[in-house]
């Protein structure tokens, strides 16, 4: 009886107005996936050509935004085939896939930005000791880890959730995530506690192991010359802002639909597709802009294309 229930289809029941403004939604997430396809690929493709970007600030830079192409690779088909669709439905275990997939690449980011955060102390406080510290087995072993942790953190509560009794077939999201919890007929203390050891390992510990090293960035670097001072508030700026943005989204997905508090409708679709769109499109232009080195090679291929 359990595996027939749940090989039934969910209803995602967080759109508003499909009706009324189905092509709408069409045409604006069709524009926003086409955007974060070219912002991430010219960045991946600035770093993959250019020898100058082939260390190993670059390099994390690259694979942020390859994990962002992954992610929303992840997400925007999915939505695409359910804004044109009449009813927004998804199978059970495709359901699950996705969720996997969501919190995989979502921790994956924390990693990233930890190990950038990490690269930067080691360039501006111990710069004689970087090219030791950061070397190709240094960067390699981070890019791993961090696409490798979290997807056998997540592999756990996506298992479990799968093997669960569901009593509810109409989710009010528009994907597969956190809301997914509340259709289960029992809720789980496992999940509950695991969900919460994942909160800490893939978020909280990143999140002060980056403030952390940025503090002692600033510290050092207030007592030295102006410039040392400039080229860490280049560097570590833009880090900072792309932390502070994903932690929000990041505490409204973890928070608020873990508690399925009485947002209105309309609310939480925007706050939800606000999580699809920050990030992926955010990183790379906030990265193209800030880091002179990708901004200078960004203007040197727009005036090869309009020349």
């Amino acid at each position: 009886m359990d595996a027939e229930f749940n090989g039934t289809f969910i209803t995602l029941g967080g759109f508003v107005e499909m009706d009324k403004y189905r092509y709408l939604y069409f045409v604006i997430l069709l524009t926003l996936y086409i955007l974060i396809l070219c912002t991430n690929c010219t960045i991946v493709c600035l770093i993959w050509i250019h020898r100058n970007l082939h260390e190993p600030m670059y390099i994390f830079i690259a694979a942020l935004s390859l994990n962002s192409l992954l992610f929303s690779t992840a997400i925007y088909p999915k939505l695409f085939i359910d804004v044109l669709s009449q009813k927004q439905i998804i199978s059970h275990s495709t359901c699950m896939f996705q969720y996997f997939l969501y919190y995989s690449f979502a921790g994956s980011d924390f990693l990233l930005l930890s190990a950038m955060s990490y690269d930067r102390y080691v360039s501006i406080c111990k710069p004689l000791q970087y090219p030791t510290i950061m070397g190709k087995r240094t960067v390699v072993v981070f890019l791993t880890l961090a696409w490798f942790l979290p997807a056998c953190e997540v592999v756990v509560p996506t298992v479990v959730s799968s093997q669960q009794k569901l009593c509810d077939l109409t989710t009010k999201g528009i994907l597969c995530n956190n809301t997914m919890l509340k259709l289960h007929c029992v809720k789980s203390a496992f999940l509950t506690f695991y969900g919460l050891f994942i909160m800490m390992t893939a978020v909280v510990v990143p999140v002060i192991f980056i403030l952390f090293t940025y503090i002692k960035i600033f510290i050092i670097t207030y007592h030295r010359c102006v410039e040392v001072r400039k080229k860490a508030a280049e560097t570590c700026l833009p880090h900072l802002m792309v932390l502070f943005i994903f932690l929000c989204l990041v505490l409204f997905d973890v928070v608020i639909a873990r508690l399925e508090s009485d947002l209105p409708k309309i609310v939480r679709l925007m706050m939800t597709v606000q999580i699809v769109v920050y990030n992926p499109l955010f990183n790379p232009i906030i990265y193209g802009v800030k880091m002179k080195e990708i901004w200078k090679h960004i203007k040197r291929l727009f005036y090869q294309l309009v020349h």
